[in-house]
């Protein structure tokens, strides 16, 4: 177990994996195994994992096609879990490589879902199939535990935690080092106008990434732009393809009263901080608001705009929705809340964060761009904006898999990881499966 370089036979898992377009559609009836509520892609990925697992000699099962899991250990022992999602957000625009195409070039795995979350889910996989092979037995049950449509909705992991068998502890490795204690409120709003536009604009692709491309027709003329993707828990790293596209309207003195919505970005939005159209001032230990306008639309069928929230733990977010309710208003608007996730907040004494904590600290210089003085900035449990399984499934919190001073990856275009981080994300797994296992 001491090595931990990547097999052939790893890779090729890998590949075939990330290689499945996992996006999460509508539904679909298959002849063989009936409903698949988020479509046959993120199915295809799960039952591709679960193959190989029964073929390991592991137990296996599916929930209402929506989650699986696999798991190794004695029948009768308490349960250990690791929480993950093989679903992905769209590609996206920006790609140098091929999205839904593992290539390792210059030591770096690209594909889409190597960070976020498919290679954490197959690092995990990864290592309890070496722990089986070295003849480990654990002293209780590890489950791998796999959802489908993280990215959209959480209902798979939900579903799991209403029929599945709740394990005594977990982590889901589906965020960034060191041990995760807090997590934001997420609120994602659209904000309508029901009347036919004789604007037609098109940005975005899914609440949770900045856009990274923008159009619009108005008065008969043409305005494309362009920004950088980034996961929406982070909209500061990446450039947004709405604002850059209002801003050129604003700078060609373009008439928006055809347009009560592109008005209300552009005069309540784009030149104004979040804390000031959400009306959250509020910042506590889990940080400052934060809001990616995301996903636009404008056709004669109406106008429309996503914008996702990330809200202190200890401010209320339906203080945000009567905010931008009364802000809309004026302009003839009507706010719609599609999805809302309360925060969650776990003392940093919980006993097994020590545990976890002390895992990392021995693994940081082994991540790529390690520095002596990062054991002294990265070592303490972390609060974040991004949402994580953690407030779904009960007994758990997020552990990895980025390195803090790395550059977050998740939803951006070239999503990367080194191949020696990959390396060591199933050494760092291996250890909190054999820690977890023997914890108390």
């Amino acid at each position: 177990m001491s090595d931990s370089s990547l097999s052939q036979e790893e890779y090729k898992f890998l590949s075939e994996i990330i290689g499945i377009e996992s996006t999460g559609s509508d539904p679909v009836k298959d002849a063989k195994y009936g409903n698949l509520p988020y479509g046959d892609k993120p199915y295809s990925a799960l039952q591709y994992v679960l193959d190989d697992a029964t073929k390991a000699g592991m137990r296996t099962g599916i929930i209402d096609n929506r989650v699986g899991w696999c798991e190794f250990g004695p029948l009768d022992a308490d349960l250990i879990g690791i929480v993950c999602h093989l679903d992905v957000v769209p590609a996206g625009d920006g790609w140098s490589t091929s999205p839904f195409e593992l290539t390792l070039k210059d030591g770096i795995l690209y594909g889409r879902g190597i960070v976020d979350d498919k290679g954490p889910a197959c690092a995990s996989y990864f290592a309890m199939k070496r722990l089986m092979a070295s003849g480990f037995m654990p002293s209780k049950r590890i489950r791998l535990i796999l959802g489908t449509d993280e990215e959209r909705t959480c209902s798979c992991v939900e579903t799991y935690a209403e029929q599945g068998e709740i394990p005594s502890f977990a982590i889901t490795p589906d965020a960034e080092f060191p041990v995760i204690y807090a997590e934001k409120g997420i609120l994602q709003v659209k904000i309508v106008n029901s009347n036919p536009s004789t604007v037609t604009a098109k940005g975005g692709s899914a609440a949770n990434m900045v856009p990274a491309s923008c159009s619009c027709t108005i008065n008969g003329i043409e305005y494309t732009s362009k920004g950088k993707m980034a996961h929406a828990s982070k909209p500061e790293l990446g450039v947004n393809a709405i604002f850059e596209l209002i801003k050129q309207l604003d700078s060609s003195s373009v008439d928006y009263s055809s347009s009560p919505l592109l008005s209300f970005i552009s005069k309540e939005i784009v030149y104004s901080t979040p804390a000031d159209y959400t009306g959250c001032s509020v910042t506590d230990e889990s940080g400052r608001v934060t809001a990616n306008p995301s996903v636009l639309n404008c056709s004669d069928s109406g106008e429309s705009i996503v914008i996702d929230v990330r809200c202190p733990v200890t401010y209320q977010m339906d203080d945000i929705v009567a905010k931008l309710s009364s802000s809309a208003s004026a302009y003839g608007l009507k706010v719609e809340v599609l999805n809302q996730m309360d925060p969650l907040y776990k003392s940093k004494d919980f006993p097994q964060i020590a545990l976890l904590t002390e895992i990392w600290k021995s693994n940081m210089p082994s991540y790529s761009g390690y520095k002596p003085e990062y054991l002294s900035e990265f070592t303490e449990p972390i609060a974040i904006g991004g949402g994580t399984y953690a407030r779904h499934m009960p007994n758990t919190i997020a552990f990895g898999i980025q390195a803090p001073w790395q550059e977050d990856q998740c939803h951006q275009a070239n999503e990367c990881r080194a191949l020696s981080d990959f390396e060591t994300d199933i050494k760092v797994m291996t250890e909190a499966i054999m820690g977890l296992s023997e914890y108390l």
